[in-house]
């Protein structure tokens, strides 16, 4: 006997016609963003989406496929980013790329979370980071403009998206928010866990084998990011050293990294960095990563060695990677991601 459909399936009528003003601002979004780089002089690019690493961060979780080949079984990754692809176009000769990049990521199923979402990633060559920066806050604006809306509004809180970005180092926002001298328990480019712990007690729990970006990641998860993006977007910068992953250190500080973050309405839109091109740091940076992660998960990725030795040929650069369905969810005012996706899995 036939099992009949589910009514709440996505391509029900009443659900897609509920969904379909959503849609159709997620399409003029799309359009905006890619008339207001084309304008920028960039070139929008397509890269691959099966990759020989999906990326060596240590709490990045990737999917796995495998599929035969000349010399038995071939492993490949769906990308977690299309981050290594760009910037091996950089080192080309490309110098303003952007992609609509489709990626996965495991383990990352929640109202903010998906294991597949789109994200929108752009570099630029000899840049300096601050310009990124920049180019995100008039993304969100062009974003506004094409939805029609002057306010984002997500979980009780609210923002002028035209309205300038209030900028906060890492540092002062720990300090602000959490009453934490953050760079104080940074000892040249490592964190001092005991001295962060000592200084969060009381404010998280604290477990006997968390280290010092686990308290970091508590702290900022707990204090900071509820209180950004309230008013007006927040860009949090100069990360420090220990969460720099591919940003370089900052010349005058190598307690503090080229990266950032930026916020609207308590929740994380971008990410992006002045981009490492030592390929030496690299390397180390990501064998650590992945040998914690083996700890931790008892799994490790295998490194790009191409991407590595493109990193000797890559220009300095800067980029960003940006979660284009959190930012048409709080453009058009829909409450849940899957609201402005045309075919939810």
């Amino acid at each position: 006997m036939p099992v009949p459909p589910k009514t709440s399936a996505w391509w029900d009528k009443s659900r897609h016609e509920d969904r379909r003003p959503f849609l159709r601002q997620r399409a003029a979004i799309i359009q905006a963003v890619r008339d207001w780089f084309a304008g920028e002089g960039f070139v929008e690019v397509e890269t691959g989406i099966l990759q020989v690493s999906p990326g060596n961060e240590t709490h990045l979780h990737a999917l796995r496929a495998d599929f035969p080949g000349g010399d038995g079984q071939v492993a490949r990754y769906l990308r977690t980013s299309p981050e290594f692809a760009c910037k091996k176009l950089l080192a080309a000769g490309e110098t303003k790329i952007i992609e609509f990049a489709k990626v996965f990521r495991g383990r990352e199923d929640s109202p903010l979370h998906l294991t597949e979402f789109t994200m929108l990633e752009w570099y630029r060559a000899n840049a300096p980071y601050e310009t990124i920066m920049d180019d995100c806050v008039a993304v969100t604006a062009r974003a506004a403009e094409a939805a029609g809306t002057k306010q984002f509004s997500f979980r009780g809180k609210a923002l002028d998206p035209f309205k300038p970005p209030l900028r906060l180092t890492v540092a002062e926002a720990f300090d602000r928010f959490a009453h934490i001298d953050l760079l104080a328990t940074i000892e040249g480019k490592h964190g001092n866990r005991d001295a962060l712990a000592a200084q969060a007690a009381g404010k998280t729990h604290i477990s006997d084998d968390d280290d010092w970006s686990d308290i970091f990641s508590k702290i900022l998860t707990e204090h900071v990011e509820p209180k950004l993006g309230e008013g007006a977007l927040t860009i949090l910068h100069e990360y420090p050293s220990p969460e720099a992953a591919l940003a370089r250190t900052h010349a005058g500080d190598a307690r503090i990294a080229e990266r950032f973050e930026i916020y609207g309405c308590g929740v994380e839109l971008a990410n992006g960095f002045g981009e490492l091109t030592d390929a030496a740091e690299q390397r180390r940076r990501f064998i650590s990563a992945m040998d914690e992660k083996e700890r931790r998960y008892n799994e490790r990725y295998p490194l790009d060695e191409d991407f590595l030795a493109a990193l000797t040929q890559m220009p300095p650069a800067s980029g960003v990677a940006l979660g284009f369905d959190r930012l048409v969810m709080l453009a058009s005012g829909a409450t849940r991601l899957d609201q402005v996706l045309w075919a939810p899995s």
